[in-house]
């Protein structure tokens, strides 16, 4: 399994922009075959960051959702409602319970 948490720091007054971009991309997510959870958070101390949650069966299909046109056009949009570059951390599951 693989996660993947990516905090983006969205613009003051672009938040609703943001998450009408994240409500196109979502459902889209969740169809492909790999995606074991895909979750929009929105973070309690820093109001104006989206944090999202990604876990994937595999590397393959992780790859295969970083190469997806629609991503490629989520971000493109996203340079319009985000102040910085995401932060990104990507781990690997050792153990669950």
């Amino acid at each position: 399994m693989i996660t993947l948490i990516a905090r983006l720091p969205i613009t003051e007054g672009k938040m609703d922009e943001a998450l009408g971009a994240f409500k196109e991309l979502m459902p889209r997510v969740a169809k492909e075959e790999g995606t074991v959870l895909y979750s929009l958070n929105r973070e309690k101390a820093s109001p104006n960051t989206l944090v999202v949650v990604e876990q994937y069966k595999d590397k393959e299909s992780l790859k295969f959702h970083s190469s997806t046109p629609y991503l490629k056009e989520f971000f493109e949009k996203s340079a319009s409602f985000t102040s910085g570059n995401p932060e990104v951390v990507v781990m690997e599951e050792i153990s669950r319970t």
